[in-house]
């Protein structure tokens, strides 16, 4: 049943309507998942899974009664899938956020003439975030609507409106997604960091909102209080780039104090996080600006000067690095993209109104947070910052441009520029280790209300024929069945992610199944304790789509210990990939994947170009569906 988005500010709701994620046919769900790993497990493997599946599925049996769990979860609440979906992917999660959780967008590179210059492209960039929060809380975003083969849905705008006003909180076991009411006046403040202090600016004085030379005096005020080594705190922020439950704890004994518990109440209520970061010393390439911004370079350099729980952290270099650093559990990547899209438009396109005369001598000055300390909490600080480091020298990261062809070539050859880059990372990892395994590639499910995203599961059976035509079986397969074996792959995925889009995914339907098994205190059922289910869900390629209009990228890390994580950014004339990796595997290199990768996109180009001949249009016409569908980014389709 369709219904109307709900929480809007007081006064205004939505003129449309959503209908909710629907609970796919449960055969169906079963017969996609046996497909999915059947090429991805030994024989004598898959055939205890297929035992095990349709002894689930069969008629009366324990899968029917869970389904009808679920269809009744689904007419009695908003999405059946959110909370269960919220859990599993961030809140159960016990990873420390940077790196393992929280994405970053790095923004082009400026050339700062000074320090000033770097506090003037801050103070015009709060000014671009109050100007969006403005557009949020008066509901003024235009609603999006979905591309492709099913253009013209409207999407969910709700991961919009969590933008600036949730809040990370840690918890031993699980984290709680705080939220604030939209246009609250507890958010009428950020935080700014700087030297690892933590400072508040009062966004509003006398009723008054600050202006852009109110803001700019307000940061100096900050640096100067900041550069006083006498009243200069522990680097508190550490805390936050520790493991879930260990933050958690810390978290425990900090609020025994007043003083603590105030200063915690401030940061987890206000608007963002603005870090002023020192220059870091390192060389300035696309690589090295990505690592700052995922973990800061450690608490020898700017890891310190973050609070990784706040979902919107703005940082900005004086030696011109600056971009997003995101916690990502309220928010898509393409809310992100839409924000940040917003704010570089609004930075190159909005003049500085620096210049205007104001009454900044009336301002009140920026407070210090304070911190009551111990030796035990100094032991914990201490802890934090060796954990963060050994995450900062294992991270593997190489930010390549990929500048041979872009998605102009793709879209030429009549192919899904999306499809085509999912087969063309299937071929690196192929070539990189002989096999294919389980990956997670994003797709949007906002055609829904509190639609998040469901998988698509890329290592397609169509896939691995056509990667063992470009490797094992290359000289003994003409170009005419390779470029066959293309179009399989590309309709496979193009299909898979329809599903996926639509509602009919297998991964959130698993996942809801094995969660209200638990609801109903029934024992685990086999499937989900089957080491195929469990592989399934080791995804070592990670990947996602996050195409911009403007000059930067994102960037994350890997979600297993021996896996990759790949963000690409597909461009007229090139393509941007993010790859990461952890030096602590073995079976991992992202210099190695990137060097395959090349390659592959290379070979997959020629392919193309010695059969774009005539009889090749036979081979067209086998496709099913429209190759436009992932043109532009799955969170937008």
């Amino acid at each position: 049943m369709p219904i109307a988005e709900r929480d809007p500010p007081k006064g205004r709701r939505e003129s449309y309507v959503l209908p909710k994620v629907p609970v796919p046919p449960l055969k169906q769900t079963l017969d996609m998942y046996l497909t999915s790993i059947k090429h991805l497990v030994k024989e004598e493997q898959y055939q205890k899974t297929k035992s095990i599946v349709e002894k689930f599925g069969e008629p009366g049996g324990t899968g029917e009664l869970l389904q009808e769990k679920l269809l009744e979860k689904s007419i009695n609440t908003h999405n059946w899938v959110y909370d269960y979906w919220l859990d599993d992917m961030y809140l159960n999660q016990r990873l420390a956020l940077p790196v393992n959780s929280n994405p970053a967008m790095v923004f082009p590179k400026q050339d700062f003439r000074d320090h000033k210059d770097s506090l003037k492209f801050a103070a015009h960039l709060i000014t671009g975030v109050l100007e969006y929060k403005k557009h949020i809380d008066t509901r003024a975003l235009p609603v999006d609507f979905s591309r492709g083969q099913l253009a013209g849905t409207p999407l969910c705008m709700k991961q919009y409106y969590r933008l600036f006003n949730t809040y990370r909180l840690p918890g031993l076991k699980r984290d709680t997604l705080v939220i604030h009411e939209t246009g609250s006046t507890e958010q009428e403040h950020i935080i700014v960091a700087c030297k690892n202090q933590f400072f508040v600016m009062d966004l509003v004085v006398k009723e008054k909102p600050l202006r852009e030379m109110d803001i700019l005096s307000q940061l100096e005020k900050i640096v100067k209080m900041a550069e006083n080594t006498e009243e200069r705190q522990p680097p508190f922020g550490l805390l936050t780039s520790d493991g879930r439950t260990e933050w958690a704890q810390a978290r425990d004994v900090l609020i025994k104090d007043s003083v603590n518990r105030e200063s915690l109440a401030v940061i987890e209520k206000c608007l963002c996080v603005v870090c002023l970061d020192d220059p870091s010393g390192m060389e300035v390439g696309d690589t090295s600006r990505a690592l700052l911004m995922l973990h800061g370079g450690g608490h020898e350099k700017m890891g310190a000067n973050r609070w990784y729980d706040k979902p919107m952290q703005f940082v900005v270099g004086e030696d011109g690095v600056c971009g997003t650093v995101c916690e990502h559990s309220p928010f898509e990547g393409i809310v992100l993209v839409a924000c940040t899209e917003y704010l570089m438009k609004f930075m190159t396109g909005s003049p500085s109104k620096i210049g205007r005369a104001t009454s900044v001598s009336e301002l009140p000055a920026p407070r210090r947070l304070l911190w009551k300390t111990t030796p035990h909490i100094q032991g914990l600080l201490k802890a934090s910052a060796e954990r963060l480091q050994r995450l900062v020298r294992d991270l593997d990261m190489d930010v390549h441009k990929f500048e041979v062809y872009g998605k102009e070539f793709i879209k030429k050859q009549k192919m899904s520029p999306d499809a085509y880059i999912q087969v063309s990372l299937q071929l690196a990892f192929y070539r990189c280790n002989g096999r294919l395994v389980s990956t997670y590639e994003s797709a949007s499910i906002r055609r829904f209300h509190e639609g998040r995203v469901d998988n698509i599961r890329s290592a397609t059976p169509e896939t691995l024929a056509f990667v063992k035509a470009m490797t094992d079986e290359k000289t003994s397969l003409s170009d005419s069945e390779k470029i066959k074996r293309l179009w399989d792959a590309i309709n496979a995925q193009t299909n898979s992610t329809i599903a996926a889009i639509t509602g009919m995914g297998i991964d959130n339907h698993l996942l809801g199944l094995r969660e209200i098994s638990q609801e109903i205190h029934m024992e685990m059922p086999e499937i989900f304790t089957d080491e195929t289910y469990v592989a399934s869900n080791q995804f070592i390629l990670s990947t996602s789509q996050v195409p911009t209009t403007v000059e930067m990228f994102c960037c994350y890390g890997p979600v297993v210990p021996n896996g990759y994580g790949c963000c690409y950014n597909p461009q007229a004339d090139h393509l941007l990939f993010s790859v990461t990796s952890f030096h602590g595997s073995t079976e991992t290199s992202s210099a190695v994947f990137i060097k395959a990768l090349d390659e592959g996109l290379v070979e997959m180009r020629d392919l193309c170009k010695t059969s774009n001949k005539p009889q090749s249009n036979k081979i067209r016409c086998r496709r099913s569906h429209s190759p436009s569908v992932l043109c532009g980014s799955l969170d937008r389709a």
